[in-house]
């Protein structure tokens, strides 16, 4: 049965289907694919895909950039309303529109006001297809207004009262950041007893006689115009209440003393908010900030409950020392009565705030892009919810649909448009409004209205490679419209597919469950419609998986011996694998005692740190196994000795001398267990920044049990120590008190500061930021500032937090800029920053190399010379040159295969470059092109050229066939590379002899049209060898070489044969020469036993010839040994030697021990006790010092002189 892919079970009855688009990918159903072909045919309504926020904030200082960007086809024109009416940007000179974009730029740096562009703007896209609209953009500019101006009387107060010092700071646009400091620019400590509240007012529970000062100053900044604004400083002065009243009666009437209320001790008292109970209402998805700030003495403490329920545990935060709590990410779930308790000894108060949760509308289900065929159905369907429930509206091509054209095809139901039957007229965008009081939700969904044939996006003859037992899927992403059936066969002759055995998915791809060898093969996937088929072929390899066949085994061993672990893979012979070891599942230490070779992992002097589990994992391109085996490390036998370990840890840990910048740490040494102490090691963890990391602090000697440490600002810090012997490390001890440094500026600036543009209009600002501990306070920012190097700019600034990286938008191309990133925190500036250049993004060069001009150089070689482009071209960093050359084809053969196009790249600003390795004989184009950082610029025009002949290479193939007595067939292929044009063959052929000595050469010219020539009038049965090459007009090539031989006759054979008879193969001859050889070592072996005895060399003969004092050589004929010497090669023994030459004696040598040999010079023997020495036959007298070595006398010495 055939195979087809049918949406059987979600497909609806006819014209329901409102689908019909199914991708590999599964990217999604709704959407047409990305494939650039399809998109250059395919109409598509327009999509917004990128618009300013609803609520932009401008800074009055900088051009205002409003932001609709779309995509369509055809491509869509853009066109603005302001407040509701038509905005026609031609007619204000300071208005353009980016080209190709609906992005307004408002020049308003030259000249105009923010103010005067204020207003709510809407952005619509429309091509023939629809129109798409943007969101309500209300632009307001930033504000940071000044504060009035006011005189703030001193403020006088008894010990123990409450206060609270407003700040009520400017109304600006977005709302100021409030903090307090001082005339110094420092922050004012906060507390429990004194903090700010959320409306910007310091609030005292109780004031103390330390909170007099005249320099309380409320300080609002904002951020968006990076301003700050100050309040008037207010004074403070705490006294007791005789001192108040005294400074009263000096200054004031009886009417103001302060008499009822004194400094005694009192229960709780709400400051804010006021009464017994409030109400707070928060938007679903803010933050919900509540409030309780109390008075009394002593200082309250604030607890917070929630009514009938409990607080979210990951959703709470408590701040400014609980009297702020916090809930993330609310919903309506959080609504309720929340109570917050101030309690101290003399009693407790409540307030209960009741907390609405509204909700701006939010999506539930969002319109999506619909694509239907001409008689289908659809639908789309936009819900919303919201706290009131938001009310839905329709819009057609940005229009109500209560007053758009009217369309049979459209049927509106609430929050669902059901279409039915549509036609290519029915194609539009909808808009789908949800709102309530809170806000409103856009969205812009098109109903496109297609009929295309079907088209298989998948490449032709894509070739998959599985491992067998594997699933195996093979794609076939497609698009059609109506939606295509799909039908998969395998094989040439279409063998049809079935359901049991393979799986055929929506979305076109085929699956083979487990894929078994014989899966291998071509399929074919075609899909069809009514408008059309489109069929396409893929390709399945099966391979064999890699299996490890010899596994590492678990091991025991002692520390300082070796361990050898064996893994052995096999695999696909077509897959490389690659075999990598790991230890925990981590790299092998980088420890020379770690040894990998091709199936083995060593290690040796095994220490206890080499304990683990040892993986062996075998990875190729297709699959992946691994084994493991587990490494012990055990002690060699104990034996008594003392014992010796690491030493206790440190106990009773203390901090004194509690400075800014440095404390004083003592503590306790433990045991040290046999080993003295040699040095304690002191760590510090910031419990701020680096909860549960310690690093180093100090070291100080084993006889030191104190330690003056060095403090960093805003710091929270636990210390430990840690005793060190010779043995090793103890445990760490117990952690100390923590101490708390206060804040300060930071002391450095972010460091590797990059300018670096990602797109050919930005510029990307990177730095590697301050981590906290560098950060020396809290509010750590950064403030990014940036100008044209070249240009009379001011810099331009801003302040970011939590990002290593700031993109300015909007610059010109590869424009070079000074950058400097400065660190900030709540207290202050970091020092100022050096100064780093940079440059705006790059973009494609756009000029040309001209005056290409090619020099070839010689067969082979060709030189290539170009003029520089302009440097303005570039628009980049210049990388080089690229030289595209190919050989130019025939156009029989170019239909056949691809023309490979080859690359040289030349760096820098060379205008020339050399073209090797090109083939001799043809015809070749070049073009150049210049590169930048972006990429490369157009080619200039194709430039060809060809190269001259050149010698061809050997013939492809030489046969020498038919022999017969006197001649022989030669047969060949032409040169595979001839490289010219063939103008004949040469063959040389000399004759070999028996012994293998080459004859004369001959020489033969034989013409370039022949492959095949019969040689004629050679000798019968000899042997000859040829030498074949190939000339072009350049000269000869390489040549082939061939023996052969020709036959011979009956009669010739038979008497060549009786002679040839080769006497050193016959087994006679042989053992005749292995007899004679024995019995020579026989007689060598015994003459030698006899001259190790003393046998006729009585010892005071040796004496006697001993003193003379030269040596008297003895004549051949008295019996006299001939002359030996392995200088000679060999050559055998003369005729009658039987006595070395001279002979001596040493009067203190024992009487059986041999004579030394030589002329004059005492003998010398070998390890084995053999002699060497040297015999001699001379005629006259020698001096005594001559001296000439040679070989022993031993037997092998011997047998070696008649080889």
């Amino acid at each position: 049965m055939q195979l087809k892919i049918m949406p059987k079970k979600k497909r609806l009855s006819a014209g329901k289907v409102p689908l019909i688009l199914f991708l590999c990918q599964m990217i999604s159903a709704l959407e047409v694919p990305l494939d650039q072909k399809l998109l250059e045919d395919l109409v598509q309504p327009p999509t917004i895909t990128q618009q300013s926020p609803k609520d932009y904030i401008i800074d009055p200082r900088e051009n205002i950039v409003i932001q609709c960007e779309a995509k369509g086809k055809p491509p869509p024109s853009f066109s603005w309303t302001r407040n509701g009416t038509h905005f026609d940007i031609d007619k204000d000179p300071l208005v353009t529109m980016k080209p190709g974009s609906g992005t307004l730029i408002i020049n308003i740096m030259s000249e105009g006001k923010a103010e005067t562009y204020e207003g709510v703007y809407q952005c619509t896209a429309r091509n023939e297809r629809g129109a798409a609209i943007s969101n309500n953009i209300v632009i307001r500019p930033s504000r940071s207004p000044l504060w009035t101006k006011e005189k703030l009387e001193p403020m006088i107060l008894q010990n123990g009262q409450p206060l609270v010092l407003p700040c009520r700071p400017p109304i600006g646009l977005p709302p100021a950041i409030i903090f307090w400091m001082d005339n110094s620019f420092q922050r004012l400590p906060q507390s429990e007893r004194v903090s700010q509240g959320l409306n910007g007012d310091l609030y005292f529970s109780n004031v103390l006689p330390e909170d007099t000062r005249e320099d309380y100053i409320c300080y609002a900044r904002f951020n968006h115009t990076q301003t700050i604004q100050q309040k008037q400083p207010i004074s403070v002065k705490v006294i007791s209440v005789d001192e108040l009243n005294d400074t009263l009666a000096a200054n004031l009437s009886d009417t103001e003393f302060y008499s009822a209320r004194s400094s005694r001790e009192r229960p709780p008292t709400f400051l804010t908010p006021e009464g017994n109970a409030s109400h707070k209402e928060e938007l679903r998805g803010n933050v919900l900030s509540l409030e309780c700030i109390a008075e009394g003495l002593p200082t309250p403490i604030i607890y917070w409950i929630k009514e009938d329920g409990t607080l979210p545990i990951n959703r709470t935060f408590y701040r400014n020392f609980k009297k702020t709590l916090q809930i993330t990410h609310v919903s309506e779930a959080d609504s309720g009565n929340y109570q917050c308790i101030a309690k101290n000894p003399l009693g407790a108060i409540h307030h209960t705030i009741s907390v609405t949760v509204k909700a701006a509308p939010y999506w539930i289900v969002a319109p999506q892009n619909l694509v239907l065929s001409p008689g289908e159905d659809g639908s789309l369907i936009c819900r919303a919810n919201g706290n009131p429930k938001p009310r839905i509206s329709w819009l057609t091509n940005g229009v109500p649909v209560e007053i758009a054209p009217d369309d049979p095809s459209r049927k509106i139901d609430g929050d669902t448009i059901i279409f039915s039957n549509v036609q290519e007229r029915s194609s539009a965008v909808y808009q789908c409004n949800a709102s309530n009081e809170y806000g409103y939700l856009l969205a812009n969904a098109f109903v496109n209205v297609l009929a295309e044939p079907p088209r298989i996006l998948t490449s032709a003859n894509t070739l998959y490679q599985v491992i067998a037992n594997s699933p195996a899927l093979l794609d076939c992403a497609f698009f059609g419209s109506p939606l295509p059936t799909i039908e998969w066969f395998k094989g040439a002759k279409g063998r049809a597919l079935h359901e049991d055995i393979y799986v055929l998915h929506e979305n076109g791809t085929l699956e083979i469950p487990v894929a078994q060898k014989d899966s291998t093969g071509t399929y074919t996937c075609v899909a069809r419609n009514k408008l059309g088929m489109a069929k396409n072929e893929v390709h399945l390899e099966i391979k064999d998986p890699t299996r490890i066949i010899k596994q590492p085994e678990y091991a025991i061993v002692q520390r300082g011996s070796t361990v050898s672990f064996e893994c052995k893979v096999k695999h696909d012979h077509t897959l490389i694998p690659t075999v990598m070891w790991l230890k925990d599942n981590g790299e092998l230490p980088n420890d020379e005692r770690f040894t990998v070779d091709k199936d083995h992992l060593a290690v040796t002097d095994v220490d206890d740190g080499d304990a683990g589990t040892y993986t062996c994992v075998a990875n190729t391109t297709l699959d992946k196994v691994s084994a493991s085996a587990v490494l012990s490390v055990v002690a060699p036998t104990p034996t008594p000795a003392p014992i010796y370990d690491v030493p206790n840890p440190p106990i009773d840990l203390e901090l004194t001398n509690q400075l800014d910048k440095s404390v004083q740490l003592s503590w306790t040494p433990g045991d040290d267990n046999n080993s003295p102490i040699t040095k304690f090691i002191i760590e510090y963890e910031d419990t701020i920044h680096e909860v549960g990391l310690w690093h180093h602090q100090a070291e100080v000697p084993g006889t030191q049990t104190t330690a003056q440490l060095m403090l960093s600002p805003y710091v929270n810090y636990s210390f430990r120590v840690t005793a060190v012997n010779n043995i090793g490390q103890s445990l760490p001890s117990k952690a100390s008190e923590q101490y708390f440094t206060k804040a300060a500026e930071p002391d450095t600036n972010p460091t590797a500061v990059e300018g670096l543009g990602s797109e050919p209009d930005n510029l990307v600002i990177t730095w590697k930021p301050l981590n906290g501990f560098e950060s020396n306070g809290p509010g750590l920012q950064y403030k990014v500032s940036w100008r044209q190097k070249d240009g009379d700019d001011e810099w331009t600034s801003v302040l970011v937090a939590n990002v290593s990286k700031y993109i300015v938008s909007g610059t010109p191309t590869f424009v070079p800029y000074l950058i400097k990133v400065q660190a900030l925190n709540n207290v202050g500036f970091a020092p100022e920053p050096a100064e780093v250049m940079g440059h705006s993004g790059e973009d494609l060069p756009m000029v040309a190399p001209g005056n290409v001009q090619v020099n070839v150089v010689n067969n082979t070689l060709a030189e290539v010379h170009w003029d520089p482009v302009p440097l303005k071209s570039i628009r980049g960093h210049l990388q080089g040159y690229r030289i595209y050359y190919w050989k130019i084809q025939s156009s029989s053969r170019r239909d056949k295969r691809h023309i490979e196009k080859k690359i040289l790249t030349f760096q820098g600003s060379k205008t020339h470059g050399m073209l090797p390795g090109l083939e001799p004989f043809s015809h070749y184009a070049l073009n150049v092109r210049v590169v930048n950082g972006k990429g490369e610029g157009p080619a200039s025009p194709d430039r060809v050229f060809h190269t001259p002949e050149g010698v061809p290479s050997a013939p492809s193939s030489l046969k020498i066939v038919n022999p017969s007595l006197d001649s022989l067939t030669l047969e060949w292929d032409p040169p595979s590379h001839p490289n010219g044009i063939l103008t004949e063959y040469t063959l040389k052929y000399q004759p070999i002899n028996s012994t293998h000595e080459l004859g004369p050469l001959l020489d033969l010219k034989i013409p370039a049209n022949k492959t095949s020539w019969i040689l004629k009038n050679l000798n019968f049965s000899t042997r000859y060898k040829f030498y074949f090459y190939a000339h072009t007009s350049a000269g000869p090539g390489s040549h082939l070489t061939e023996e052969a031989v020709t036959t011979m006759d009956a009669g010739a054979g038979k008497a060549m044969a009786s002679r040839q008879v080769d006497i050193a193969t016959q087994g006679w001859f042989i053992g005749l020469m292995c007899a004679v050889a024995l019995l020579i070592l026989i007689l060598l072996i015994v003459c030698f036993i006899r001259r190790n005895k003393g046998g006729k060399y009585p010892v005071k003969e040796k004496e006697d010839a001993h003193a003379d004092p030269e040596i008297q050589p003895m004549k051949e004929d008295d019996g006299t040994f001939g002359e030996y010497s392995d200088a000679e090669d060999h050559k055998p023994l003369k005729k009658g030697s039987r006595t070395p030459s001279d002979r001596t004696v040493k009067k203190e040598d024992s009487d059986d021990s041999l004579v030394d040999y030589g002329e004059g010079v005492n003998g010398q023997f070998n390890e084995d006790g053999s002699f060497i020495g040297q015999y001699s036959g001379k005629k006259e007298k020698e001096p005594a010092e001559g001296n000439e070595s040679s070989e022993a006398p031993s037997p092998v010495n011997a047998m070696n002189s008649f080889v």
